[in-house]
């Protein structure tokens, strides 16, 4: 019994070293190697900064930051120092698990190839399991692509690869700056909204999917922000019987999902 014990603690720990060394590998530290990471067009999950930069560098890299419209995250010393023993100078980066796509040439490629649009929008969804397992279900469900705002909400990180078994390398994932904006993209391309909220009192089964839609989802604490509520054609909901207040927010999007599914057939 002691000799499994010590095997399965032995195997834990090289697995907490090696991806341990997969983030490393895709940490970039240093103002000017980010700098430089910057100008080579690398994509980065995030940057984090520390949150009293003022130097001269550290300005040249706040703009070049600004220029590319790169997500960044002040920070105290204290987090980049738990992130590295290394010299980061004040600036820690991530890069990117995969490319993210351009959402306007997404909408065109699947028009052009003849396909009736079928997007999901993820709306301030932050834990990483349930994206994970979302994405599996839209690469299963032959979604499109799976739309992020850049900001306040999940990215793709090798954790959530991880949990969707591979999918986030199949299906294309936009991520956008402004999610207002890109939701009246959407609607003005002829791309039916429908928000998914315990709010409506319209059933996901009595609502048209046929046609080109992007399913709407938001976090199951807030729910979608009223901003984009506004921007979609439908409010529908998932009926209800039990005394929980709602469902698991990958659950929920696997209900919807299939439901478009079940109607083009």
């Amino acid at each position: 019994m002691r000799n499994e014990n010590r095997k399965y603690h032995k195997a834990a720990y090289l697995d907490n070293v090696k991806e341990r060394r997969v983030k490393e590998n895709r940490m970039v530290f240093g103002i000017r190697a980010v700098l430089e990471a910057i100008e080579a067009g690398k994509e980065f999950d995030r940057i984090l900064i520390r949150r009293d930069m003022n130097s001269a560098i550290g300005k040249e890299l706040l703009d070049a930051t600004r220029e590319k419209n790169l997500p960044i995250i002040r920070v105290p010393q204290e987090k980049l120092n738990r992130l590295t023993e290394k010299n980061h100078q004040g600036v820690i980066a991530f890069l990117s698990e995969i490319t993210y796509q351009n959402v306007e040439e997404m909408v065109l490629r699947v028009y052009e190839e003849g396909k009736n649009p079928f997007f999901v929008v993820l709306d301030g969804i932050t834990d990483v399991r349930n994206f994970g397992a979302i994405a599996r279900t839209c690469e299963c469900a032959g979604v499109d692509a799976i739309i992020l705002p850049m900001r306040g909400g999940v990215s793709v990180t090798a954790d959530a690869i991880k949990t969707s078994a591979g999918a986030l390398h199949r299906v294309p994932v936009c991520r956008v700056e402004d999610l207002t904006a890109t939701l009246k993209f959407l609607s003005e391309s002829g791309i039916q909204l429908v928000a998914a909220t315990e709010k409506s009192q319209q059933d996901y089964t009595d609502t048209d999917f046929t046609s080109p839609v992007a399913i709407v989802m938001g976090a199951e604490d807030v729910g979608i922000a009223e901003e984009h509520l506004q921007c979609c054609d439908k409010h529908v909901r998932i009926p209800m019987f039990g005394k929980i207040a709602s469902l698991n927010v990958s659950v929920s999007a696997g209900i919807l999902l299939y439901e478009v599914v079940r109607q083009r057939k």
